[in-house]
């Protein structure tokens, strides 16, 4: 049996600890909420949040006043954005990590409701990003605020308006007098990761995630700053609603959203049992990386709302709903060792070697650090203790050192001056963030990168020819120029011999690479590496010319760089760096040797457009915010019914799509005399395909 005295001992070891634990928290609540900068994964905050709601509930006399698990967030500290209460309270959820904790959810309902089944529950998806509540009176948008501590948040209308997912005026024939709707703003991967491209050739903030991205950009002072952002808003359930909003489900609110024209969160399931519903969890859990956005879980909602009414809520908490959270996509590991490595095109990227961790499904022994700007500004040293992350496929980073373990004898990492691969010296031009090899045709490091990219799927994708293929042959000496490979028959007899290939692999790799040599013009251009040319630039280069011959006849005549600067999607910085590329000697001398080898270069063909709608053989420009779609939406549009979307307003534009805010282009449209469509005409225009 315990004495007294311990049993005093025992009790104050646990106030100590609370105390410790509730500051720590608050802390990182603060990072998290206002500053947009987290020191620590969400699941390392899950663990520290966790252990103080157990210690609370065993000793609730000896729970703080400022107990984070009271609250919601973290209150605003002057950023320079003004508060406003929220009409009703923005709380957070329980979470659960587990089957048991899913299973407990649900017992609980039912005891609660006095239940013998479950009730129906919606499941939906747990958007990354940073939560937003919109107020419309009268269906006009007149205020967007943050959560921010749960009873007031941070006024970002202005911000909020800049952004096309979210109409500034709802549609439809019960749009209500005055309704509060919740939200999440957040960025797909594909612009977060083309935002952080831009930022670091801008020598500009890297962002560590979406959802840091998409908090600092849309708490931004500055609205223009947020408008270049490419923010985006799913929304998933009412606040306050005016007396005339009659919903008996939680889904009849999702409904009506959609037919006031708002984003609502797609893909919204209802279950009836615990088993389809993890089932369902499962599912999501193993395909949630090929989602266009980010999502760390799942919540699950009581859908009927008279029984949400009857739950109530607890603390900071309603009880008819809980986020069941997927593994951690974060980790705190050693940073063992910082190297540079060589791309194809000369940048030099640095790279921890890192103790190895768990995380996001895999043990992670590399992660990139970007360059040598992001390294400073972190102050991110060999030795360190370092938060990283990872999600799905893309490349594990650093995010952040955990300043408390840095032991005192750490030095602050050096960037080399010359190329580790050709000792060559590296080159950073003024107002850029990386280092570069500026010896492109004689740097190993580079030719193999670039051999690598030229085989791979998006090129020339020839199948049984990979990086450790191309790493051989390169050793082996079999290949040096990307016409190298196409002549690989012509070492057959050496590939016979080489261990591992035997007549079958060999008869398949020559064969897979005759299959490959006819390419069409789009995936030839993605083939040669050049700067900021993928996908969509390469395609639109194509369809510009059609044929390689008029494309590198326009580049040696110089009208391409006019021409080129005319397509809406290329910007200048690309004009230059495809003129650049392909006005060089040495890349004109490998085009052609590829030609010689037997590559055959087909012509464009563009995708079928009708001919029989109000835009067949229309040039359009799109300018302004579209409430109703975003631009790329209504380009695509475009595109489908016949017309030549362009970028600049001149005088062989048929037309103009102007939103909200369409600058300069409204004006010069006018002056031309040049047919005008607001997005109501453009709409019904539209409709009437």
């Amino acid at each position: 049996l315990f004495s007294v005295a311990d049993a005093k001992a025992e009790k104050q070891a646990v106030a100590e600890e609370i105390k410790r634990l509730t500051a720590e928290v608050n802390h990182h609540n603060q990072l998290y909420h206002q500053k947009d900068a987290p020191e620590i994964s969400d699941a390392e905050f899950d663990a520290l949040f966790r252990r103080l709601e157990q210690l609370e509930a065993r000793y609730p006399e000896l729970a703080l006043p400022d107990s984070p698990t009271r609250k919601v967030g973290a209150k605003n500290e002057g950023r320079g954005l003004a508060t406003f209460a929220h009409r009703v309270p923005m709380l957070s959820l329980g979470n659960a990590f587990s089957k048991e904790d899913v299973v407990d959810f649900v017992e609980r309902l039912q005891r609660f409701l006095s239940l013998p089944t479950m009730p129906p529950v919606v499941a939906e998806y747990k958007i990354d990003g940073l939560s937003c509540s919109l107020t419309y009176e009268h269906g006009q948008l007149v205020r967007a605020l943050t959560r921010g501590d749960g009873q007031e948040g941070e006024d970002i209308t202005a911000n909020v308006r800049t952004m096309a997912s979210v109409p500034h005026q709802l549609k439809g024939h019960a749009v209500p007098a005055s309704i509060d709707i919740r939200g999440e703003i957040f960025m797909t991967r594909k612009d977060f990761e083309a935002l952080n491209t831009r930022q670091a050739e801008e020598g500009q903030k890297i962002f560590a995630n979406p959802r840091n991205a998409a908090a600092g950009s849309i708490r931004q002072l500055d609205p223009t700053i947020t408008a270049r952002r490419p923010l985006r808003m799913f929304v998933y359930a009412f606040g306050y609603a005016s007396g005339d909003v009659q919903c008996q489900t939680h889904t009849d609110q999702l409904a009506l959203m959609a037919e006031w024209g708002l984003p609502v969160v797609p893909d919204v399931k209802t279950f009836e049992s615990v088993e389809s519903l993890y089932a369902s969890y499962e599912n999501l859990a193993k395909r949630r990386f090929d989602l266009d956005f980010a999502i760390d879980g799942i919540v699950y909602k009581v859908n009927d709302l008279k029984l949400q009414d009857r739950l109530g809520f607890v603390a900071r908490a309603p009880r008819w709903a809980i986020a069941h959270k997927f593994p951690a996509e974060q980790a705190t590991t050693i940073l063992e060792e910082i190297t540079v490595q060589v791309g194809r095109t000369g940048v030099v990227t640095p790279v921890a070697r890192l103790k190895p961790v768990y995380v996001g499904g895999v043990t992670v022994s590399n992660a990139t650090l970007h360059n040598e700007d992001y390294i400073r500004d972190r102050d991110i040293r060999p030795g360190d203790t370092v938060f990283i992350e990872r999600a799905g496929d893309v490349i594990p980073k650093v995010v952040s050192v955990v300043h408390e373990k840095r032991h005192g004898d750490t030095l602050p990492f050096t960037f080399p001056t010359e190329c580790p691969a050709c000792k060559q010296p590296l080159v950073r031009a003024e107002g850029e963030a990386a280092y570069r090899c500026l010896n492109h045709f004689g740097c190993p490091a580079q030719i193999e990168q670039a051999l690598i990219h030229l085989v791979g799927k998006d090129a020339f994708d020839i199948d049984g020819l990979g990086e450790k293929q191309v790493q051989l042959f390169l050793q082996e000496k079999l290949i040096q120029t990307p016409a190298d490979i196409f002549k690989l028959a012509d070492h057959k007899q050496r590939l016979l011999e080489m261990e591992g290939f035997g007549e079958k692999s060999v008869a398949l790799l020559l064969n897979a690479i005759e299959a490959a040599k006819t390419i069409t013009l789009q995936r030839f251009l993605i083939a040669l590496g050049i700067p900021m040319v993928g996908e969509q630039v390469a395609s639109l280069v194509a369809d510009r010319y059609h044929t390689l011959e008029a494309l590198l006849r326009a580049i040696d005549t110089n009208t391409a760089a006019e021409e080129l600067d005319l397509i809406d999607g290329i910007g200048p910085r690309i004009v230059s760096s495809v003129m650049n590329d392909l006005s060089r000697p040495e890349n004109r001398s490998r085009i052609d040797a590829m030609l010689q080898a037997g590559v055959v270069v087909q012509a464009y063909r563009a995708p079928q457009a009708r001919q029989d709608t109000p835009f067949s053989g229309k040039t359009v420009v799109v300018t302004g915010s579209l409430s109703r779609m975003s631009r790329d939406e209504a380009k695509q549009r475009l595109a489908t019914m016949g017309a030549r979307v362009g970028s600049g307003i001149t005088s062989k534009t048929d037309m103009l799509v102007a939103g909200d805010k369409p600058g300069s282009k409204l004006k010069k449209a006018q002056e031309l005399g040049i047919t005008i469509l607001d997005e109501d005409a453009f709409l019904k225009l539209l409709e009437g395909e």
